[in-house]
Protein backbone atom coordinates (compact mmCIF):
# COMPACT_ATOMS: atom_id res chain seq x y z
CA UNK A 1 0.00 0.00 0.00
CA UNK A 2 1.25 3.83 -0.87
CA UNK A 3 0.84 6.21 1.63
CA UNK A 4 0.83 10.01 0.14
CA UNK A 5 1.93 12.86 2.58
CA UNK A 6 0.78 15.89 1.40
CA UNK A 7 3.63 17.85 3.26
CA UNK A 8 6.21 15.31 1.60
CA UNK A 9 4.82 16.59 -1.53
CA UNK A 10 4.48 20.19 -0.97
CA UNK A 11 0.80 19.90 -1.29
CA UNK A 12 -0.68 21.10 1.39
CA UNK A 13 -4.29 20.86 2.79
CA UNK A 14 -6.84 23.74 2.35
CA UNK A 15 -10.05 24.82 3.92
CA UNK A 16 -12.13 27.81 2.84
CA UNK A 17 -14.09 29.32 5.20
CA UNK A 18 -16.88 32.03 4.04
CA UNK A 19 -18.89 34.70 6.34
CA UNK A 20 -21.59 34.66 3.52
CA UNK A 21 -23.31 37.85 4.21
CA UNK A 22 -20.19 40.06 4.30
CA UNK A 23 -18.94 38.83 1.17
CA UNK A 24 -22.37 39.30 0.00
CA UNK A 25 -22.22 42.82 0.83
CA UNK A 26 -18.42 43.65 -0.59
CA UNK A 27 -19.82 42.16 -4.00
CA UNK A 28 -22.86 44.24 -4.09
CA UNK A 29 -20.09 47.57 -2.90
CA UNK A 30 -18.11 46.32 -6.18
CA UNK A 31 -20.84 46.88 -8.34
CA UNK A 32 -21.10 42.98 -8.54
CA UNK A 33 -24.97 42.96 -7.29
CA UNK A 34 -26.08 39.64 -9.39
CA UNK A 35 -24.42 37.62 -6.49
CA UNK A 36 -26.65 34.98 -7.02
CA UNK A 37 -25.43 34.04 -10.82
CA UNK A 38 -21.20 34.39 -9.18
CA UNK A 39 -19.53 31.19 -9.43
CA UNK A 40 -18.60 30.51 -5.93
CA UNK A 41 -16.91 27.26 -7.00
CA UNK A 42 -14.43 28.31 -9.71
CA UNK A 43 -13.73 31.34 -7.71
CA UNK A 44 -12.42 28.95 -4.14
CA UNK A 45 -10.89 26.24 -6.81
CA UNK A 46 -8.29 29.66 -8.23
CA UNK A 47 -8.16 31.18 -4.70
CA UNK A 48 -6.87 28.20 -3.34
CA UNK A 49 -5.28 26.71 -6.49
CA UNK A 50 -2.45 24.57 -5.94
CA UNK A 51 -3.53 22.93 -2.75
CA UNK A 52 -6.11 20.19 -1.81
CA UNK A 53 -9.12 21.85 -0.70
CA UNK A 54 -11.06 19.74 1.85
CA UNK A 55 -13.80 21.65 2.56
CA UNK A 56 -15.25 25.03 1.89
CA UNK A 57 -17.52 26.34 4.41
CA UNK A 58 -20.30 29.02 3.87
CA UNK A 59 -21.39 30.24 7.17
CA UNK A 60 -24.78 32.85 6.95
CA UNK A 61 -27.65 33.59 8.95
CA UNK A 62 -30.69 31.65 7.82
CA UNK A 63 -33.62 33.96 6.57
CA UNK A 64 -37.02 33.40 8.34
CA UNK A 65 -40.04 33.91 7.07
CA UNK A 66 -44.00 34.55 8.48
CA UNK A 67 -46.17 33.27 6.62
CA UNK A 68 -48.18 36.39 5.74
CA UNK A 69 -44.86 38.51 5.60
CA UNK A 70 -44.67 37.57 1.47
CA UNK A 71 -41.50 39.53 0.82
CA UNK A 72 -39.61 37.69 3.72
CA UNK A 73 -41.16 34.53 2.14
CA UNK A 74 -39.38 35.31 -0.80
CA UNK A 75 -36.23 36.00 0.11
CA UNK A 76 -36.52 32.60 1.95
CA UNK A 77 -36.77 31.33 -1.06
CA UNK A 78 -34.21 32.93 -2.60
CA UNK A 79 -31.83 32.15 0.00
CA UNK A 80 -33.16 28.19 -0.21
CA UNK A 81 -31.79 28.50 -4.16
CA UNK A 82 -29.00 30.06 -3.58
CA UNK A 83 -27.85 27.50 -0.74
CA UNK A 84 -28.97 24.58 -2.59
CA UNK A 85 -26.41 25.54 -5.58
CA UNK A 86 -23.55 25.93 -2.92
CA UNK A 87 -24.12 22.30 -1.61
CA UNK A 88 -24.76 20.89 -5.09
CA UNK A 89 -21.22 22.40 -5.88
CA UNK A 90 -19.39 20.29 -2.33
CA UNK A 91 -20.22 23.09 -0.25
CA UNK A 92 -21.26 23.04 3.76
CA UNK A 93 -23.59 25.41 4.65
CA UNK A 94 -23.78 26.93 8.32
CA UNK A 95 -26.55 28.47 9.87
CA UNK A 96 -26.49 31.33 12.08
CA UNK A 97 -29.63 33.01 12.97
CA UNK A 98 -31.50 36.87 11.75
CA UNK A 99 -32.27 38.71 15.09
CA UNK A 100 -34.50 41.42 14.57
CA UNK A 101 -34.29 44.83 16.53
CA UNK A 102 -36.66 47.21 16.28
CA UNK A 103 -36.78 47.56 12.01
CA UNK A 104 -33.19 46.16 11.82
CA UNK A 105 -32.15 42.49 11.60
CA UNK A 106 -28.66 41.32 13.07
CA UNK A 107 -26.88 38.14 11.79
CA UNK A 108 -25.90 36.26 15.01
CA UNK A 109 -23.86 32.60 15.89
CA UNK A 110 -21.95 33.30 12.09
CA UNK A 111 -18.74 34.93 13.66
CA UNK A 112 -18.89 31.96 16.36
CA UNK A 113 -19.42 28.58 14.14
CA UNK A 114 -16.07 30.55 11.85
CA UNK A 115 -14.57 30.61 15.01
CA UNK A 116 -15.23 27.01 16.15
CA UNK A 117 -14.57 25.84 12.18
CA UNK A 118 -11.07 27.46 12.35
CA UNK A 119 -10.31 25.74 15.87
CA UNK A 120 -11.78 22.59 15.00
CA UNK A 121 -9.92 21.93 12.00
CA UNK A 122 -6.68 23.19 13.20
CA UNK A 123 -6.84 20.76 16.21
CA UNK A 124 -7.94 18.25 14.48
CA UNK A 125 -5.22 19.08 11.31
CA UNK A 126 -7.87 18.72 8.69
CA UNK A 127 -6.04 21.22 7.16
CA UNK A 128 -2.90 22.76 6.59
CA UNK A 129 -3.85 26.14 5.42
CA UNK A 130 -7.37 28.10 5.94
CA UNK A 131 -8.95 31.08 3.86
CA UNK A 132 -11.13 33.16 6.12
CA UNK A 133 -13.24 35.45 3.88
CA UNK A 134 -14.52 37.57 6.24
CA UNK A 135 -13.69 41.43 8.02
CA UNK A 136 -14.44 40.57 11.20
CA UNK A 137 -12.26 41.04 14.02
CA UNK A 138 -14.24 39.09 16.48
CA UNK A 139 -12.15 36.05 14.54
CA UNK A 140 -8.83 36.92 15.77
CA UNK A 141 -8.43 35.43 18.91
CA UNK A 142 -9.20 31.61 16.86
CA UNK A 143 -6.98 32.73 14.05
CA UNK A 144 -3.99 33.14 16.62
CA UNK A 145 -4.33 30.17 18.42
CA UNK A 146 -4.84 27.92 14.98
CA UNK A 147 -1.46 30.30 14.12
CA UNK A 148 0.00 28.67 17.58
CA UNK A 149 -0.75 25.74 16.47
CA UNK A 150 1.01 25.85 13.65
CA UNK A 151 -1.27 26.66 11.16
CA UNK A 152 -1.60 28.92 8.11
CA UNK A 153 -4.30 31.68 8.35
CA UNK A 154 -4.81 33.56 5.05
CA UNK A 155 -7.31 36.54 5.36
CA UNK A 156 -8.85 37.16 1.98
CA UNK A 157 -10.40 40.62 1.61
CA UNK A 158 -10.65 43.26 -0.39
CA UNK A 159 -8.93 46.03 -1.34
CA UNK A 160 -11.36 48.88 -1.45
CA UNK A 161 -12.84 48.33 2.02
CA UNK A 162 -10.36 46.02 3.96
CA UNK A 163 -9.97 44.64 7.73
CA UNK A 164 -6.18 46.49 8.80
CA UNK A 165 -7.34 44.16 12.23
CA UNK A 166 -7.23 40.95 10.07
CA UNK A 167 -4.20 42.23 7.54
CA UNK A 168 -2.40 42.53 10.99
CA UNK A 169 -3.00 39.62 12.32
CA UNK A 170 -2.81 36.80 9.56
CA UNK A 171 0.49 35.82 8.42
CA UNK A 172 -0.55 35.83 4.95
CA UNK A 173 -2.88 38.27 3.00
CA UNK A 174 -5.12 38.03 -0.45
CA UNK A 175 -6.63 41.40 -1.08
CA UNK A 176 -9.18 41.06 -4.29
CA UNK A 177 -10.70 44.06 -6.45
CA UNK A 178 -13.41 44.11 -8.99
CA UNK A 179 -10.44 42.65 -11.66
CA UNK A 180 -9.96 40.15 -9.41
CA UNK A 181 -13.87 39.09 -9.64
CA UNK A 182 -15.28 39.54 -12.76
CA UNK A 183 -14.59 36.53 -14.49
CA UNK A 184 -16.24 34.07 -11.98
Amino acid sequence: ATVCYNWLMGNKRSVVIIDGSNLYFKLKSLGLKKSIKFNYQDWVERLTQGTKLTAVYYCVGKIRAQQKNVKARAMMAAQQAFVTQLIKAGFTIQYGYLLKSGRKFSEKGVDVQMAVDILRGAYRNEYDQVFIISSDSDLIPAIEEAQVSGKEVIYVGFKHQPSYALLKTCKRSILLDKNNLKGF
